[in-house]
């Protein structure tokens, strides 16, 4: 099959591409805008092109780079200029690109050579699944798994950040772990409403015990002893100067506001993910303990299953694969998870994986094994190879279209 590469460095503002003939001469290097009439003038370069040198397919690659491109992949698969040929088109990943380019030792970085290097990669064949983009339900459940995977992350820096600040103030009620839980109601409003350690150290007991009862809606069984033990960190907590005390406060409220609203967003996307999972009939939902919003990050990313031509393809695509070192006799025991894939469906893996740990008596069995295999790195380790499991399981479901069945039903 006589096929022209077509290699797309994207920016936001024009995307230069590299036009490569079958046998990886040069057909033309040009660039257009990054938008609607660019678009339509690339296309009808790429037309030109395949007439002229008669080839009958095509397949067009572009670099990774954050959402500049995804306007021109969804116009590619729409325009129907190049639908008489055999049309491909895939979205590779930045360190891939790389990592091909360090082949070519001599070149210099600018944007015409890496379309070059774009093309080259796709005429040497290893490269990525092709996009996919059949079905746009997938895309718009993405949208809201992207972002809400980047809302989770923003809480999660936000909580840290936070935990630096208040061990200015409460040192030792952040090392004695009062509360269970450092970000509950509770504990947020006596870190909030209380200016000084002193003021709360020496407050009356019942006043505080009284406070306690109030904000936990009396969940709490001895509030009493709560009491006691917030008061005992609070005297044995480092003293600021106030002028340094009250800039802290001013930053805890404000981190607090922060992750409130940040919890806000990430309910209503698991709302508008749940509403979009509706549209999706999948039988991942028959996994008890995964839950819609994590079954749909795992759904969105995976796309159409029969992209993938068995589970260990799918695993590679979600970067649970291990390196292999071996030279000669020597192959080496420990090795380390591949560092490229699709970070967002091994997030969303994970994520379902410590959650079938907690809740299926299989995978809590396989963790569990896992875990005391090895002396480091315990739960890092034994997550992995439990999305792993994970992994050959939800390719099974998916391909078969059938129902997952518990162990203690089986």
């Amino acid at each position: 099959m006589s096929t022209l590469y077509v290699g797309i460095d994207v920016s936001s503002k024009s995307n230069v591409i590299y036009l490569m003939k079958p046998d990886g001469s040069k057909h033309s290097n040009f660039s257009v805008a990054n938008s609607l009439d660019g678009a339509r003038q690339l296309v009808k370069r790429i037309h030109s092109a395949l007439t002229s040198e008669k080839l009958n397919s095509v397949v067009i690659g572009l670099e990774a780079t954050s959402i500049y491109g995804d306007n021109l992949v969804c116009f590619l698969r729409e325009d129907a200029t190049l639908n008489p040929f055999d049309k491909k088109i895939h979205v590779l990943n930045a360190k891939q690109v790389k990592k091909f380019k360090d082949v070519y030792s001599d070149l210099p970085k600018n944007d015409y050579i890496d379309s070059f290097i774009i093309a080259d990669c796709l005429r040497f064949g290893r490269i990525n699944t092709e996009v996919y983009l059949d079905d746009y339900r997938y895309q718009a459940l993405k949208n809201l798994t992207r972002s809400r995977f980047y809302a989770v992350q923003n809480l999660t820096k936000e909580k840290q950040r936070f935990l630096n600040h208040l061990f200015m103030k409460y040192s030792s009620m952040t090392q004695e772990k009062v509360f269970s839980n450092t970000f509950s109601v509770t504990a947020l409003a006596i870190y909030e409403e209380f200016e000084s350690a002193d003021e709360l150290a020496y407050m009356d007991l019942q006043e505080l015990t009284d406070f306690i009862k109030d904000k936990g809606k009396n969940r709490f069984p001895d509030p009493d002893a709560v009491a006691k033990a917030i008061q005992k960190a609070a005297k044995s907590s480092y003293r600021l100067p106030k002028t340094i005390n009250d800039s802290i406060n001013q930053v805890l409220s404000l981190s607090i506001s922060s992750m409130r609203a940040l919890e806000t967003q990430i309910n209503a996307f698991d709302k508008a993910i749940e509403a979009q999972m509706e549209l999706i009939p999948n039988t991942l939902r028959s996994i008890k303990g995964i839950g819609p919003v994590y079954c749909a990050g795992i759904i969105a990313e995976i796309g159409n299953i029969n992209r993938f031509k068995n589970q260990a393809s799918l695993a590679k695509y979600a970067g649970l694969a291990w390196t292999q070192y071996q030279s000669g006799g020597f192959e080496a025991e420990h090795t380390q998870l591949i560092r490229s894939g699709n970070r967002f469906l091994k997030y969303y893996l994970c994520e379902a994986a410590w959650s079938l740990v907690r809740c299926d008596t299989e995978y809590s069995r396989f963790y569990h094994l896992k875990y005391k295999e090895v002396n480091r790195g315990q739960h890092k380790r034994a997550l992995a190879l439990t999305a792993r499991k994970l992994v050959r399981l939800i390719f099974r479901l998916l391909k078969d279209n059938r129902l997952y069945i518990p162990p203690e039903v089986r």
